[in-house]
């Protein structure tokens, strides 16, 4: 089975390239042409993002932004005309995984495109990281923060036996004794904003 790849690119005439030598490669292509459209597509399976920084209605590290404090650890490659230093250390610090400079060289494309898939590949036997729900990611988040079950519960505005639910069913998923530990491997995983 062809791996999936997000190419969100506003100009047509270049992703229509990138598509045909994506394709050609082996890979399977899935398109959107600006921020909004493609954060609609940031909620379906992708085994890689390309995304240019400029787009109509929401930039390419606004959307990385999005992906990342969703949990996820998809891929994601900066495709862009600005290899400005403060967008590639703000990309950095977002999780984007590398860069391709416009004019785009194919090759190159090819090469970064294998080496993250490669890198981000889970090694044989090992566990995929666990799905947290929303709520699970906001409480964790807090506990990160060093805060209480019952300052939790008061900012989110919910019951302290809630916030101890919640902990309790993440720490089981990590397997760990302890919220602390379960914050540390949330952070770690990328599973809650750091």
């Amino acid at each position: 089975m062809s791996r999936r790849i997000l190419c969100i690119e506003d100009d047509g005439a270049i992703a229509e390239l990138v598509e045909e030598v994506l394709v050609e490669a082996g890979f399977h292509v899935v398109r959107a042409d600006s921020g909004p459209s493609g954060l609609t597509r940031l909620g379906e399976a992708y085994d890689a993002i390309l995304c240019d920084i400029d787009l109509p209605g929401q930039s390419g590290l606004d959307l990385l932004r999005t992906l990342r404090a969703r949990g996820s650890q998809t891929p994601f490659v900066l495709v862009t005309a600005h290899s400005g230093r403060e967008n590639q250390i703000e990309a950095r610090r977002l999780g984007c995984d590398d860069f391709i400079v416009k004019p785009i060289d194919f090759e190159l494309l090819l090469a970064v495109l294998n080496n993250v898939l490669q890198k981000n590949a889970p090694a044989a036997g090992t566990p995929a990281p666990p799905v947290l729900t929303e709520r699970e990611r906001e409480v964790l988040a807090w506990v990160s923060r060093g805060k209480s079950s019952a300052d939790i519960a008061k900012i989110l505005g919910i019951s302290e036996r809630t916030v101890n639910f919640h902990v309790d069913r993440v720490m089981r998923k990590l397997d760990v004794a302890t919220r602390m530990q379960a914050a540390i491997a949330c952070l770690r995983l990328g599973l809650i904003p750091g």
